[in-house]
């Protein structure tokens, strides 16, 4: 089933519309043999490197088939990370944007009630860590009796970080009869036996990538002693002057190091790593997506999660220890078809896991010369012409894309009120000019109320509001701020 553009697959107009503000133009070798074998509903093994494009390929059938309708979630979708949870959760609503599908993240280290509160809106996608899901499941706030598909994502991870028992666990408690999907970088004995125990008869894909690492990425090793580190990262930054950089150390000290030595030099700088809240790591990652700032300094924690189209370099400041993590720290770059280049700082003594690196990805990483001082020099003055302009510009940011002809609107009253999404609905359905299909996706909390509004009619509907009552009641409405 080779399919050579988006719009041949038997999906809806929403759907189709949505891919094309988002612009999915052609589909990568996991989409082309995903997703017409999810739209038939079969149950899916695929074994696929991370940064192919996974995600829209399990995306798109699930945001097509669910019903919208249904109040109850239908779909439910396993990350082994709270950053993957966000990223997934994200994409899923894009996809679904016109479709007014309502993805919801659980996740820990954020309120169980504020996500307890949003589980009891129509919820179409619930897309979670192993734990947190678990724990909704265990206070009941999480309804499964509608649960039609089961995603397990980055399965060979949810393994490593000991989270096998808690999707065996989670499994039990969902229908028998729905379809699973289970998508892996490789496939250990363990989640071999999870597929044969709970899947049924499930089709085995597995996306051939001439290597390891996408041919995409220019890999090079730089070798050095350690002290010399910082003074070479900044040449390497001067040289290569990249719109967008990843940073990637072996430990938060090191993370802290790099980023007081970059922030004082006057680099557009953020820093990444586990001993961050939750809530603080969130906006980071934001923020580097939105490009508010060019250079990123982060463990491991950000090497799955971040999906930024044009990170143009990858630096390793320490040689990752997990051979695995080299993949999946350098797949940040070189990603949806564009180049990139990953450069390795190695010591002496890191020697043997550059070797165990090079076995893994079957090729010889190639060692350059660090930058000359004259090269150096040559390109300073190009360097800090870039430096004094901070933001970078985004060419694909595609949630910004997808939502630059929606306006969300703040009304100040809900449950409370009694009021419906039905209500609102078919007072702003009455407006001149606008149509049910100009509603998108409605959130009615105990005392106030979230209604976007598509197509870019957002102030007309916000004009028309200001004297409008809805179900008798005058409420307050103004554009929310998030």
């Amino acid at each position: 089933m080779n399919k050579s553009s988006f719009a041949d697959y038997h999906v809806s107009e929403e759907i189709k519309r949505a891919l094309d503000v988002l612009r999915y133009e052609t589909p990568t070798e996991v989409q082309r043999q995903v997703i017409p074998l999810a739209l038939e509903n079969q149950d899916l093994v695929v074994k696929a490197q991370t940064g192919s494009g996974k995600t829209a390929s399990f995306g798109i059938p699930v945001a097509d088939l669910v019903n919208w309708e249904e109040k109850n979630p239908q779909a439910l979708i396993l990350t082994p990370t709270r950053e993957l949870a966000v990223q997934v959760r994200e994409d899923m609503t894009n996809i679904g944007r016109f479709k007014r599908i309502k993805a919801v993240a659980v996740y820990g280290k954020e309120p169980f009630t504020k996500q307890k509160d949003e589980l009891k809106q129509k919820t179409h996608v619930v897309v979670g860590t192993p734990g947190r899901v678990m724990d909704h499941i265990e206070r009941e706030t999480l309804v499964l009796d509608q649960i039609k598909y089961l995603i397990i994502d980055e399965a060979d991870e949810m393994l490593n970080r000991g989270f096998i028992d808690d999707v065996e666990a989670i499994i039990k408690e969902l229908p028998t009869d729905r379809v699973t999907m289970v998508f892996s970088a490789t496939l250990p004995k363990d989640i071999e036996n999870l597929c044969h125990a709970y899947m049924n008869n499930p089709t085995h894909i597995e996306i051939e990538s001439n290597g390891i690492t996408a041919e995409t990425i220019e890999h090079y090793l730089i070798e050095g002693r350690e002290e010399e580190k910082l003074s070479l990262l900044k040449n390497i930054t001067v040289v290569d002057n990249p719109d967008s950089c990843l940073i990637f150390c072996r430990t938060k000290e090191n993370v802290d190091t790099v980023y007081s030595e970059l922030e004082q030099s006057g680099y557009p700088c953020e820093k990444l790593h586990g001993g961050l809240e939750q809530e603080d790591r969130f906006a980071v990652m934001e923020g580097f997506k939105l490009g508010n700032f060019r250079y990123l300094i982060a463990t491991d924690v950000a090497a799955r999660g971040i999906d930024v189209d044009n990170v143009n370099l990858v630096i390793n400041y320490d040689v990752p220890m997990e051979k695995e993590s080299y993949v999946h720290r350098t797949g940040r770059t070189g990603r949806a078809g564009n180049k990139g280049k990953a450069i390795t700082l190695s010591t002496p003594s890191e020697e043997k896991f550059v070797k165990s690196i090079e076995r893994y990805i079957g090729f010889e990483i190639p060692t350059i010369e660090a930058p000359s001082h004259s090269e150096v020099a040559d390109r300073q003055a190009a360097f800090d012409e870039k430096m004094s302009n901070s933001r970078r510009v985004v060419r694909n940011n595609k949630t910004a894309r997808i939502n630059q002809d929606i306006m969300k609107l703040h009304f100040s009253g809900g449950k409370k009120k009694k009021i419906r999404a039905v209500d609102f609905v078919g007072t702003i359905a009455k407006i001149p000019g606008v149509t049910a299909d100009d509603i998108g996706i409605i959130t009615i909390l105990d005392h106030l109320s979230y209604v976007d509004i598509l197509n870019g009619k957002g102030s007309l509907v916000l004009q028309a509001m200001e004297n409008a009552t809805i179900k008798g009641k005058k409420l307050k409405v103004s554009k929310a701020i998030k």
